[in-house]
């Protein structure tokens, strides 16, 4: 009893723990929990990106996201800004899911 009790309590905290990479794309600055800029080179990237088809697949921190039809649904807001001075974060959208990884950790923080 005890190990089935603590099983259910494990998987309960990991659950909990576990932040996806939900995204909503917002229409002012205001709203965003982060802004972001679309650079044109993968090297110029804090945040390599894939984007998923499915939001089980937007799992971790990890750059795999999946856009959501409501702000509600998502883990995080974020807006596109038209500079790379404005934004908190610069991205790159790469064509594999195993691209996708963070080339600056110390952004990291930001999708938390």
């Amino acid at each position: 009893m005890k190990k089935v009790l603590f099983s259910c309590i494990f998987l309960l905290v990991i659950i909990l723990n576990s932040k996806g990479q939900k995204i909503y794309s917002v229409d002012a600055d205001y709203k965003a929990n982060v802004k972001v800029f679309v650079v044109d080179a993968d090297y110029k990237a804090d945040l390599l990106v894939y984007r998923v088809d499915a939001d089980y697949k937007a799992t971790g921190n990890e750059g795999k996201w999946y856009f959501t039809d409501a702000d509600y649904k998502a883990d995080k807001k974020i807006y596109f800004v038209d500079s790379d001075y404005k934004a908190e974060l610069k991205i790159y959208f790469v064509d594999n899911d195993y691209k996708a990884k963070w080339t600056n950790m110390a952004k990291k923080y930001l999708l938390y």
